[in-house]
């Protein structure tokens, strides 16, 4: 084994060969091996050898031991629930920053996967099949198939979007945990406390960039700044007096958007692009983009004005 890899890095694994670790059929009757996948306990009873034991002190079915004993059987239930295999030892101190993120995250998603903790010391055949070249690694199990992993100690936000990413490609469906950051942001933002938003907002996106909610929550601050003391009527009014006065036209557009109407201010900006150049264009583009980022991505009203003002530019 080498030495632990010093720079994470995420990788796409080539074909692993599980066929050494499952148990091939006896020619002829033989005693159970402890290599032999177990059969379903009844309900109550103690589990049967091989069969995957949950780590004490956390929640049952969230974390588990794998082993090459019990690996047939974690195979079979990766048929049914994503499993991350967590390549570890007892000697790795970056595996002693990775692991208790994996296990929060792990009870966070309530069941909707397991993380399987893989002791490289004491299963080398494990580490070997999964061509284990540093620790930590880890490695998701899906339909009984290996698939994208990563090597070395990530940040939890981007320990979240792997696994969110290895949800998504199972089709397992999930709401995504709370996040307390985002509450304290949202909360300032809800009693107007602006500076307090913002930084918590800029905070989030430091550590994640693309967060869509911290995105959307900044840009709100910023919109809500920008109609500070505006009287709406009057507002609107200024605009429908002159329609090529730009700074008019954009604070029309928030006025809208804060009134519910943002179809109207996107159409609104969407004209004034195509009647305006060079810098006063810019300027209202990038304007437009930022009543984008107050709706998010997924609203379907923006997706519509994108392709309006893709028009409008080409």
């Amino acid at each position: 084994m080498s030495d632990p890899r010093t720079t994470p890095s995420i990788f796409t694994r080539g074909a692993v060969d599980l066929s050494a670790l499952r148990p091939t059929a006896p020619a002829k009757p033989a005693a159970p091996s402890s290599s032999a996948p177990s059969s379903p306990a009844p309900a109550g009873a103690a589990p049967a050898a091989g069969a995957p034991a949950a780590v004490p002190g956390l929640a049952p079915d969230t974390v588990i031991e794998v082993t090459e004993a019990n690996f047939q059987s974690v195979l079979e239930r990766s048929l049914q629930t994503p499993i991350l295999l967590d390549f570890w030892a007892d000697w790795c101190e970056p595996c002693k920053q990775l692991s208790p993120v994996l296990e929060k995250l792990a009870a966070e998603y309530e069941g909707s996967w397991i993380l399987g903790k893989v002791d490289v010391d004491t299963n080398p055949r494990l580490a070997q099949v999964f061509r284990v070249q540093g620790i930590p690694q880890v490695t998701a199990l899906i339909g009984g198939q290996p698939v994208e992993g990563f090597a070395g100690v990530l940040p939890e936000s981007q320990v979240r979007q792997y696994i969110d990413a290895v949800l998504k490609a199972a089709g397992v469906s999930v709401e995504a945990p709370a996040d307390p950051r985002l509450d304290a942001a949202d909360d300032a933002l809800m009693t107007g406390d602006l500076d307090a938003a913002e930084a918590a907002y800029r905070k989030i996106l430091a550590e994640s960039p693309a967060d869509a909610a911290a995105e959307s929550g900044l840009a709100q601050v910023e919109l809500y700044r920008r109609i500070d003391g505006a009287d709406a009527a009057t507002a609107l009014a200024k605009a429908e007096a002159d329609p090529d006065d730009v700074a008019a036209q954009r604070l029309a557009a928030d006025v809208e958007v804060i009134s519910g109407q943002a179809d109207k201010a996107y159409a609104r900006l969407v004209a004034l692009i195509k009647r305006t150049a060079g810098d006063d264009r810019d300027v209202v583009r990038k304007h437009l983009l930022s009543l984008f980022s107050v709706a998010g991505p997924d609203d379907p009203a923006v997706a519509g004005a994108r392709r309006a003002l893709a028009s409008a530019l080409f």
